[in-house]
């Protein structure tokens, strides 16, 4: 009876430090769980009532997602009166705030109208947080909020802003900004700052995208939504192994992965056959444009049109002029540019185009959310709200219909315990019951814009809005 007490003391002692062992290791980063909760704990259905909602709390402006780990929540904040960045930590238990720290920006970079110089969403390990502005650079907090290193790097040239989110590999953070010159993938040390390697992307045009690491059973690569192609890349050393073309040319949406394949789906005006968006060549330009003579394109000699509203985008030199490589450059992509979904089985050598993506969807595109494939189905939701499902296997159409949210659409799709979730810009969540004939369990409207993605964790969803920071349970 003794031998039989101790062994059980030792399997329980050894079960406890693997479970601790397994938190320590733990990391959460945007998207890492492809937006598929851990787990078979319950989840809310109902927001309006009361009795699911644990609390709320007032936040700073912000865009970027909640990071769970642990017994707290990671976000970043901008006030606009002070030009204060900031990232916060709240208990998750509570949401009162543990500690704030201030990025040293001296300047703010400008944003899209309907953004936010605090759109990237904070990685943790278990030990250290890491943060990312694009009117800075990034930073590395203890777990208690003590900086340990921070690397400056913005703001970069892109009217839009920076979005691109840090991620979580191994010994290094991998971030992804992809502008209008100096477009890189680089993976810097986690415990001192320092840049491991960097690989330029020069010829992706700005993209807002975040990496993800693709794990099978024969690879185990960073791969990168951009302008017009998708790529994978050696962790290690960053080196382009394989890649697809045929994306549109801005991508907002982040990749997932799901049954051995990687999905994709993404739209940007001027990429569909119907309607897309041509520049002409540059020898026709310049009888159209150029009255000066001057062999160049002055923003001034422009009439309204698709060039003169992408002017800052393509003058990559900021000379107020438009020269043949400029103007080549940009009437390149969209050229090639594709709106597209598409499931793409990874693998290879090069260019992998023809032999690499299993099937095309091209209707009912989402602009900036990130879909989701859950239990075989790709789940995706487009601008006005109208939502698309597909086969995940074969690319057929399951079913399309319209979420109770007007408007636009920002915040990726999460899903769990058998519910999809999406917010709208103007603060509507919809809840489907999943499956490949999927309903509408319920709506709420939360009277507050949604730019940033829900987080799941243990059966709660956190979301946040302009205002507050909420936590339901289920």
């Amino acid at each position: 009876m003794l031998r039989l007490s101790l062994l059980l003391t030792c399997m329980l002692t050894t079960l406890v430090c693997f479970e601790g062992f397994a938190q320590a290791t733990d990391v959460t980063y945007f998207r890492h769980d492809h937006g598929i909760a851990q787990g078979l704990a319950a989840l809310p259905e109902d927001f309006g009532e009361e009795a699911s909602r644990v609390w709320r709390v007032p936040t700073g402006s912000g865009i970027s997602s909640p990071c769970v780990h642990g017994d707290s929540i990671f976000l970043t904040t901008y006030d606009e009166a002070s030009s204060e960045l900031a990232t916060f930590a709240l208990n998750r238990e509570t949401g009162a705030t543990l500690w704030k720290q201030l990025a040293p920006a001296q300047r703010i970079e400008d944003v899209h109208p309907a953004g936010n110089p605090a759109a990237c969403t904070p990685a943790c390990d278990g030990e250290r947080v890491y943060s990312f502005f694009g009117s800075y650079g990034l930073q590395c907090f203890s777990i208690n909020g003590e900086l340990i290193w921070q690397r400056a790097m913005g703001p970069f040239q892109d009217e839009f802003g920076a979005a691109s989110s840090p991620i979580l590999v191994d010994d290094l953070v991998i971030l992804n900004e992809d502008h209008d010159v100096d477009s890189v993938l680089m993976a810097i040390d986690k415990l001192t700052g320092e840049i491991r390697w960097t690989a330029s992307r020069d010829g992706f045009t700005r993209s807002y995208s975040s990496p993800i690491l693709l794990e099978t059973e024969n690879e185990r690569s960073l791969v990168v939504a951009g302008a017009l192609r998708l790529t994978a890349y050696e962790v290690a050393t960053g080196r382009p192994t394989w890649w697809v073309n045929g994306l549109s040319r801005i991508v907002d949406p982040t990749p997932v992965q799901a049954d051995g394949h990687i999905f994709i789906a993404t739209w940007t005006p001027g990429g569909d056959s119907s309607s897309r968006i041509s520049m002409g060549p540059y020898a026709e330009a310049l009888r159209t444009f150029d009255s000066d003579q001057d062999g160049l394109i002055a923003k001034s000699e422009l009439s309204e049109g698709p060039v003169l509203s992408r002017f800052y985008r393509i003058d990559v030199d900021q000379d107020e002029h438009l020269n043949h490589s400029e103007w080549d450059a940009h009437a390149r992509v969209f050229e090639l540019a594709q709106n597209t979904a598409m499931a793409i089985r990874p693998g290879g050598t090069g260019d992998v185009t023809a032999s690499a993506i299993e099937w095309t969807y091209r209707r009912g595109l989402p602009t900036v959310p990130s879909s989701i494939v859950y239990k075989g189905v790709l789940y995706m939701v487009k601008d006005s709200g109208i939502i698309t499902t597909l086969d995940a296997t074969t690319g057929d159409l399951l079913k399309q219909g319209r979420a109770r949210g007007p408007g636009n659409y920002y915040a990726s799709l999460v899903a769990g315990d058998g519910k999809v979730y999406m917010c709208s810009e103007k603060g509507v969540i919809t809840v489907l019951s999943a499956g490949r004939e999927w309903s509408i369990l319920s709506s709420y409207d939360f009277g507050e814009r949604i730019m940033g993605t829900p987080a799941i964790r243990d059966g709660r969803i956190y979301i946040r809005t302009d205002d507050a920071m909420y936590c339901f349970k289920g």
